[in-house]
């Protein structure tokens, strides 16, 4: 969302004069230097200059340092689309993005169960899978979807599936989940522009009342607690046709897009949307296939997404 008035539009200017003064950010950062990036860090800070350039500093250096590698190394050795475990991520906590116009985020936490995944995928390559999936949405999922809506797209609608999920699966997650909003919160202020929590269950309000302390209250403030009467109120923030028959909508992916598997794909394995147009990625799949894509500058599909 672009700046709203002529005071946000003053402090934009002020802001991107002094982090680029002070060598917070510079030009060819994989950040983003664009007014939407800033704008986000700013609206996260109620258009404090001074606190919303200690954010974007931390973010850097999180950004810089994270998994003892950087978040552009990590990028680099894992292809959100494509990597080795990646249906065994999706069986046991399906996290995917979704369609054209502002995407949609879903998760479903019925089928959680982080002791038989952790059989094939060790926890911290889980939570590698769970930082470059929050990176693919800056640099890959919003610019590709603001292009092809011809306006900017700057935050993503989460919907959050409960059926199924009990208080057993939530004490697997709870640290893990904590981690994701932190994550979230801080290094990729203001992506989400709401959450829908679906088949809500009784002990939900419970589980709530512990999560609700971790975020911000801007965060908060977009959550949406619903029942198991949602279809109606998700048709509201989404089309019919782009939302997964799963969930009460039409869309299936079947014929649409291959998944990273190479077979055609249900909607949570396609990932379908316009961020995947001509899109070869650099994980195992493009690699046995030799088909790693060269663009117009010469570089990878990686290298597209910097």
């Amino acid at each position: 969302m672009p700046a709203q008035n002529q005071v946000e539009v003053e402090t934009l200017a002020q802001f991107r004069k002094e982090v680029f003064e002070e060598g917070i950010i510079a030009e060819g950062d994989t950040l983003g230097t664009d007014d939407e990036t800033f704008i986000r860090f700013l609206r996260a800070r109620k258009f404090n200059v001074k606190l919303a350039k200690k954010m974007l500093q931390d973010c850097q250096q999180w950004r810089k340092t994270v998994e003892g590698v950087g978040i552009d190394e990590l990028y680099r050795r894992i292809d959100p689309f494509d990597y080795h475990e990646r249906r065994a991520v999706f069986d046991c906590w399906p996290m995917w993005f979704h369609k054209k116009g502002r995407p949609i985020n879903v998760h479903f936490f019925g089928g959680m169960d982080l002791n038989k995944l952790y059989k094939e995928c060790t926890p911290e390559k889980h939570w590698q899978t769970v930082l470059v999936n929050a990176e693919s949405l800056t640099r890959e999922i919003l610019p590709a979807a603001s292009k092809s809506a011809g306006r900017t797209i700057g935050s993503v609608l989460v919907i959050v599936d409960l059926q199924g999920f009990g208080l057993s699966q939530f004490w697997q997650m709870k640290s893990l989940a904590q981690q994701s909003f932190q994550v979230s919160q801080d290094y990729y202020p203001e992506t989400m522009g709401q959450l829908a929590v679906v088949n809500a269950p009784s002990s939900f309000t419970f589980i709530w009342g512990i999560i609700k302390p971790w975020l911000s209250q801007e965060t908060v403030d977009k959550v949406q607690i619903l029942g198991a009467d949602y279809r109606e109120e998700l048709l509201r923030l989404v089309d019919e046709e782009a939302l997964p028959t799963v969930l009460g909508g039409k869309c299936t992916c079947a014929d649409e897009v291959d998944g990273a598997d190479g077979e055609k794909s249900a909607c949570h394995l396609s990932g379908a949307g316009p961020w995947l147009d001509d899109r070869v990625g650099w994980g195992p799949n493009a690699q046995s296939a030799g088909s790693i894509r060269t663009s117009s500058s010469g570089g990878s599909a990686y290298e597209d997404a910097q």
